[in-house]
């Protein structure tokens, strides 16, 4: 089951989804608009290594948009800082995103129960196309969670995006034993 917007108000009144900034306006029958932010990165080498640390430049999008261009990565930022302690948020593209050839994540559509921060974007295009930092980028929907979290996500000793800043994060795959 989603949260419908009566659900997601209530949950906000009682601080267990918080957004910030938040505007009323942004709140659809159960999903919740968020925003593209000032800032994207590329990573800096063109072959990237799973078991590497792999280092990204940040860049503002400027005034007057930037164009992305295909076959090239980009990670972006959620002008929104979200926290959700009750419920798991997934992040998914606006259809009027996907109507532009974007696709703003690859595979980490899914928050975790505890996630506090800005959540970063793995941006890619179909067509070379020119966004603006504040532009409509996705929406956030909200799920119910079956049972007690033992361990919710800002709790969590390892986790390698808890906290995430107003800044695209790169991954952190190195982190990880294997």
């Amino acid at each position: 089951m989603i949260l419908s917007d009566t659900r997601i108000l209530e949950e906000i009144e009682n601080k267990t989804i918080q957004i910030e900034p938040y505007d009323r306006h942004y709140l659809g029958s159960n999903s919740y608009d968020v925003h593209l932010g000032k800032y994207l990165a590329t990573y800096n080498d063109k072959t990237l290594d799973a078991k590497k640390h792999n280092g990204i430049t940040h860049f503002e999008i400027p005034e007057e948009g930037y164009i992305l261009n295909p076959g090239k990565l980009y990670l972006g930022v959620t002008e929104e800082y979200t926290e959700t302690h009750s419920h798991v948020p997934f992040l998914e593209g606006k259809s009027s995103t996907g109507r532009l050839g974007i696709d703003i994540h690859a595979t980490a559509g899914k928050g975790d129960v505890g996630f506090c921060g800005h959540w970063t974007l793995e941006i890619s295009c179909k067509i070379p196309v020119r966004i603006y930092s504040g532009m409509p980028i996705g929406q956030l929907i909200y799920f119910p969670v079956e049972g007690e979290v033992e361990i919710k996500y800002n709790n969590k000793k390892d986790a390698k995006y808890s906290g995430q800043p107003n800044r695209p994060v790169e991954s952190m795959m190195w982190k990880n034993k294997f």
